[in-house]
């Protein structure tokens, strides 16, 4: 029987008859709602024609989380006067719920998105309503988008609905062509906000770290709450690890703690989302923040702390960051505490940090890694993503770096186009690197063994299982905590995916059709939950495993000594079979994280980067390793490896083939040339041996790197050569033109074909380099075509001659530029104007007769009417056998004492 009171008493009702007409009138609509007031029960049954008398329709609603999806069915179903299942049920991943009488299903975005790669047309469906859009989840925009496009060129009768408690109206309507925007007034009651900010500072979230001091103040301000208010207390933290962390420290209140997140079992979600009749404390996620009504609930506790996608570089793959949640969750949360009367919320954060936060989520469009977005939109046929009405367009550096990783795996082609491989890949509901390696890896373990191996991957283990991937993979399989039972789940679902009966189920005549842009489905098949998904990665082979080929050779994976014997179960290498097929199914995901040991508990990664193994790991004595999860802790040189397995070369070179080089290698090393042929695996070296004759060419290059980087003062520099080098460098300064710049040793080394051959061509070794003259390489950049060579010491001379007859070296190395003349003072008598040359006038240095500085000078009429009384006063003394006139203007300039002079 209908529960025609509790319909009645939904706000959205006044709102219904302006949706119905705008959907009449433009097929699209905008529907704004407050939390609590119908829009996710009573819409959808009212445009199925379930209430209300209208027409019959096929209604999807997609939402973005699967406890989200289920709650709404039951709650629509209660309404009905029905059981889940009959006009109303739904489907989630790993669980559907549908009759032959099901009018209303919600689904999560992510199935809706497979269904439509399935099924452009959706056949049958009426109306679909993208609930919570304001949340945007990559999956929701992407469906957005191709339902759209689904609108505009097939079915233009098909009815959208974005509804949304708080929203980018504006954007939404502009996205659906000019939808009308439809808003329904709620019913709220006052909630007070209590600041309840740490005592101490503590510090920030980082990656997807929370300080332990942070939980302890929310669990503090939970007990707080409980004290002072009455009701069940909602309390909002980013992930499981932090609930479980937080109810742990709950023990003893006096109150039923249950917590919600998207990994719990669907009869503890339940039991947090019915009536009690005690007090309750419900930890949850940010599931709790909209679609969801928990009875019951006062009091609010925000942790102030929020999960948004970014890429994980540890692993290669997208996962949830914790970040600050933005003003618009914390209102969102709040509202949680107003639904069914007054109520509290206590933000554990300070008043004044409040105005600093983000206003909206960022788009996951925006930060997350787009690989499995990229693939979706190639098998949709648009590989840019450039004609799908996107609120946001995609980042084009995030599509490029998604495109190599989707050509490295063999998804698209080098233009984009989707191939076979990539539409299988597509309906496996992973991502691209990780369906890589369930694909090759299930050719050579066998579906089962290899989708348990992924399932562990795809959700990275409990850090209590180890860094052994082997290990973790054997205690999942014998664990009954949570997060097994989750793996058994997902493994199941991954080998029915790939067994042959999943494939023949797919292909066969129970098969939804196909058209050529759709990648399609297995039937049953369910693609990840939009907020545990992963995405992101690097490169990866293109080619099946056991297929794959380095530079002149082929390698076979049965050859592998870890899997020759799995059809017995036993290995004839020295690992276990566990060990090998884990080491596999992990290098075919991260080829460019193979690891070759080089010293206890160090290894070097193809990708060239150190990694290292933390203390008592059993990994420690691996000859090589396929790492799965590795992070770098700040201003550390290696990666620390959290997840990893036991591999073979043999293996490594299969999984990481496309890595694989065999050639020369001649290049400037350690301070001398080195040639040798080298076979590689990325940065790994993996066999040697020297070069007798390498190529001249490489020779020559490998040279010019080691005068690059060392400097040429690899070469022969006489006190001649490097006169020359600073004459030159003077003339370029002073007059430009023909005269080179000799000044920089990199552009001298670029400019080696003009000066330093034949002789650089010749040189073999250091040591050649060592015996070319510089000064008389020098020469050759001399502007001889000019006839300008000829004026070399015309105008940047050598020797100076003074007035005492004596030539003297000019120094041209000084740092401001001009030429030095050091020359005793005596012997510059007479001089009444200072030298200069190429019309520079030079810098004196007058030096006293032992040769010591006395003065310096760039004008000597000056110097001789000014400074050099002071300097001869203070020098006679010191020296009394040198002449000191009067007027050193008209003197004899001398080199000699005065007792030489009367001679």
């Amino acid at each position: 029987m209908i529960r025609t009171a509790a319909l009645d008493a939904l706000p959205v009702r006044e709102a219904v008859p302006a949706l119905l007409s705008a959907l009449d009138d433009h097929g699209t609509a905008v529907l704004c709602a407050p939390p609590g007031t119908g829009k996710t029960t009573l819409v959808p049954l009212v445009l199925a024609g379930l209430v209300g008398g209208g027409p019959r329709r096929r209604v999807v609603v997609a939402e973005p989380r699967r406890i989200a999806a289920r709650a709404a069915a039951r709650r629509m179903a209660w309404l009905l006067g029905e059981q889940v299942g009959g006009a109303v049920g739904f489907t989630v991943r790993g669980e559907r719920v549908v009759g032959p009488d099901t009018v209303v299903e919600v689904v999560t975005t992510g199935v809706l998105l497979q269904r439509l790669q399935r099924d452009q047309e959706l056949t049958g469906v009426d109306v679909v309503i993208l609930d919570e859009c304001h949340e945007r989840h990559l999956d929701a925009d992407t469906v957005a988008a191709f339902l759209l496009d689904v609108r505009e060129t097939l079915r233009p009768e098909l009815r959208l609905v974005a509804a949304s408690a708080t929203t980018d109206s504006a954007g939404w309507a502009r996205v659906l062509g000019g939808a009308p925007v439809v808003e329904a007034a709620g019913v709220s009651y006052p909630v007070e906000t209590v600041w309840a900010p740490p005592a101490r500072p503590v510090r920030p979230p980082h990656g997807m770290r929370v300080d332990p001091a942070q939980l302890t103040h929310v669990a503090s301000v939970v007990r707080r709450a409980l004290a002072e208010r009455a009701g069940d207390v909602l309390c909002f933290l980013p992930g499981v690890g932090e609930i479980a962390r937080v109810a742990g420290q709950l023990g003893g209140v006096d109150a039923e703690v249950l917590q919600i997140h998207g990994r719990a079992p669907a009869a503890a979600q339940d039991a947090a989302l019915s009536v009690a009749d005690h007090r309750r404390v419900i930890l949850s996620t940010a599931v709790a923040e909209s679609s969801l009504t928990v009875p019951g609930v006062r009091v609010v506790v925000d942790s102030g702390l929020a999960r948004e996608p970014r890429v994980d570089h540890a692993r290669g793959l997208g996962a949830l960051a914790t970040v600050r949640a933005s003003r618009a969750a914390g209102r969102q949360r709040a509202g949680r505490a107003g639904r069914e009367a007054p109520g509290a919320v206590y933000r554990c954060w300070a008043e004044a940090e409040d105005g600093r936060l983000a206003a909206f989520p960022a788009p996951e469009i925006r930060v997350a890694d787009l690989a499995q977005f990229a693939l979706q939109a190639a098998c949709w046929g648009d590989p840019d993503a450039t004609g799908l009405a996107l609120l946001d367009p995609p980042p084009a550096g995030a599509m490029a770096a998604a495109r190599e990783v989707l050509v490295a795996v063999g998804a698209v082609d080098p233009a984009g186009g989707v191939t076979a491989r990539g539409r299988r890949m597509a309906r496996l509901g992973l991502h691209p690197r990780l369906a890589r390696a369930l694909l090759d890896g299930s050719a050579a373990l066998g579906a089962r063994r290899a989708a348990e191996v992924v399932a562990l991957i795809s959700e990275e283990p409990p850090r209590e299982y180890g860094d052994d991937l082997a290990g973790a993979w054997r205690r999942a399989r014998a664990g009954g905590d949570g997060y097994a039972a989750r793996w058994r789940t997902e493994a199941r679902r991954l080998e029915r995916a790939v067994s042959p009966a999943g494939r023949t189920a797919e292909t066969g005549a129970g098969a939804a059709p196909r058209t050529p842009l759709g990648c399609g489905t297995a039937a049953g098949d369910q693609p990840p939950d939009p907020r545990t998904s992963n995405a992101g990665g690097a490169d990866s082979s293109a080619r099946p495993a056991f297929e794959e080929r380095g530079p002149g050779r082929s390698h076979d994976l049965s050859a592998s000594p870890a899997f020759e014997a799995r059809g017995s179960g036993r290995s004839s290498g020295s690992a276990a079979p566990d060990d090998g097929a884990a080491g596999l199914i992990a290098a075919l995901a991260f080829p460019e994280r193979v690891a070759k040991a080089r010293g206890e508990s160090a290894f070097l990664m193809a990708n060239g980067t150190a990694a290292e193994l933390g203390d008592g790991s059993r990994l420690r004595s691996a000859p090589w390793l396929a790492v799965a999860v590795a992070d770098r802790p700040p201003h550390s040189a290696s990666a620390r490896v959290r997840l990893a397995a036991v591999l073979d070369e043999d293996t490594a070179r299969v999984a990481a083939g496309h890595l694989l080089t065999d050639g020369e290698e001649v290049r400037w090393e350690d301070g001398d040339l080195v040639a040798r042929a080298a076979e590689r695996l990325g940065a790994i070296e993996l066999a040697v041996r020297p070069l007798r004759s390498p190529d001249p060419a490489l020779v020559r290059a490998a040279l010019l790197d080691g005068l690059r980087s060392e400097g040429l003062g690899l070469l022969r520099w006489s006190p001649d050569a490097v006169t020359l080098r600073s004459r030159l460098g003077f003339l370029h300064r002073t007059l430009g033109g023909a005269w080179p710049d000799v000044a920089d040793d990199r552009a001298l080394v670029e400019r080696a074909d003009e000066w330093l051959e034949p002789e650089l061509s010749r040189a073999r070794r250091r040591a050649d380099l060592g015996r070319i003259d510089a000064g008389q390489a020098l020469n050759r950049l001399l502007p001889w075509a000019t006839g300008e060579a000829g004026r070399l010491d015309e105008l940047a001379p050598e020797r100076l001659e003074v007035p005492s007859g004596s030539r003297i070296r000019l120094d041209y190395s000084a740092e401001h530029g001009r030429p030095v003349l050091a020359v005793k003072l005596q012997e510059l008598f007479g001089l009444a104007e200072t030298p200069r040359v190429a019309g520079v006038p030079v810098v004196v240095h007058l030096l006293s007769p032992a040769g010591r500085p006395a003065a310096v000078t760039s004008d000597l009429a000056s110097f001789w009417q000014g400074g050099y009384r002071a300097v001869r006063a203070e020098l006679r003394g010191r020296y009394p056998k040198h002449p000191w006139p009067e007027d050193p203007a008209t003197a004899e300039p001398t080199r000699h004492t005065n007792a030489r002079l009367r001679r």
